[in-house]
């Protein structure tokens, strides 16, 4: 209903996205439910600077668009959110008139430099104050490109590194270096690297450092990843009681995880793995292939020393890696291609009492799994990503008559 849609959106885009995928699947009739969830989200999330950076023409759905569609009213504790509701209806309609509401400096300041000429835009970057008049305009990095209609270079990303937001850095730091940015400057952004609170602002899993950490550009980098890797562990849900976690190493597992990804399966399952295994109460953390063997970690190591014990082990001997190392864990978690080798004992579920839970992801999404799903305690997941981290903590939760979004 609406207190489910309303927390399932975390992002100022994402009611725009939610409402295309609804009217292009069902229709342009949306139940009252969905429109209060996302009126409700709206009014959490719409912002002076959410408008600037996502109601864009690109957008298929407009903040204006929105509005109209579930009549959000504005937020009581919000005074200035009526005025900014007003003016994201005349953004989308009456753009070349629309005057941002009285008292909206960033909203000023962003439509005085959008007016300025082509010509004297590059001076603003260059001149004295330039990050700051693009930090209180809120030009992002990627509309400073298309303002500038020219080239990022080196002055134009000094200007716009103090306001960018950390995985937005994380993602230009071969755009920095290309760039030539200062020593200085780049020591700036190490140390936000390596925050431990933007680290939790940013609500990313060890997927994405470790993505950045094995594609560093230079070695300026790899320290600050390596600590944002670690402090990332703190955003994975820790699983009470014992846990027994199985990583593939098979020859299979080299692929790419995706045609996007820079990870490979093995290191993905690996470092997924590792997180919950160093988050966990109590946890057996086990590589497997043709054989299988303990992975030894302390709960206060470093991420990257543990993934440097995780070796290539040959085929697929899932079932006794699960026979050899359970022991009446409370929960199992396989993170795997599913390309089992047939075993005469059976599938590796069956090796675990019908009572405990196999949580299983299927990296490579083959049809033919390697046992049971969809039914009693046997769940199955098809690829990973940071969605991933959450799954068991939901399942057990839904178990226990806890509602998803009360799960922190």
């Amino acid at each position: 209903g609406r207190q489910v849609v309303a927390s399932v959106l975390r992002r100022p885009d994402e009611p725009g996205e939610l409402l295309g995928y609804w009217t292009s699947t069902y229709g342009r009739a949306i139940p009252k439910p969905v429109k209060r969830g996302v009126a409700d989200a709206v009014r959490r999330l719409y912002t002076k600077k959410s408008l600037l950076k996502y109601d864009t023409a690109t957008k298929g759905y407009r903040f204006g668009d929105i509005l109209n569609l579930v009549h959000a009213s504005p937020d009581p504790a919000k005074p200035w959110q009526g005025d900014l509701f007003r003016y994201a209806l005349d953004r989308r309609h009456h753009p070349e008139t629309a005057v941002p509401p009285e008292g909206a400096r960033v909203l000023t300041a962003h439509r005085a430099l959008m007016a300025l000429p082509v010509e004297e835009r590059r001076a603003v970057v260059t001149g004295d104050g330039g990050a700051e008049r693009l930090a209180a305009a809120g030009i992002t990095w990627e509309a400073l490109a298309g303002w500038l209609q020219g080239p990022m270079d080196k002055a134009a990303w000094e200007a716009v590194i103090p306001s960018m937001g950390a995985m937005a850095l994380v993602r230009n730091l071969r755009n920095f270096d290309e760039a030539g940015v200062s020593d200085e400057v780049a020591a700036t952004v190490a140390a936000r690297l390596a925050d431990p609170e933007t680290v939790a602002t940013s609500r990313q899993f060890p997927f994405r450092y470790l993505a950045a950490y094995q594609h560093a550009p230079s070695l300026r980098w790899s320290y600050p990843l390596e600590q944002a890797l670690g402090h990332s562990l703190a955003n994975v849900p820790s699983l009470p009681g014992r846990t027994l976690i199985l990583v593939d190493r098979s020859g299979s597992m080299w692929s790419p995880l995706s045609d996007r990804s820079q990870l490979n399966r093995a290191d993905a399952a690996a470092i997924f793995g590792t997180a919950l295994a160093l988050r966990a109460a109590d946890a057996d953390l086990v590589q497997f292939g043709t054989s299988s063997q303990a992975v030894t970690f302390r709960a206060d190591e470093s991420v990257l020393k543990v993934l440097g014990r995780f070796g290539d082990l040959g085929g697929t001997n899932t079932t006794e890696a699960v026979r050899r190392f359970y022991r009446k864990h409370d929960r199992v978690l396989i993170v795997t291609d599913e390309q089992a080798t047939y075993h005469y004992h059976g599938d590796p579920t069956e090796q675990v009492p019908a009572d405990v839970p196999v949580y299983t992801w299927n990296l490579a999404g083959y049809r033919v799994g390697h046992g049971a799903s969809g039914e009693g305690n046997r769940h199955v997941f098809g690829g990973l990503s940071d969605a991933a981290f959450r799954m068991v903590q939901l399942i057990e939760a839904g178990e226990n008559a806890d509602w998803p979004w009360t799960v922190g």
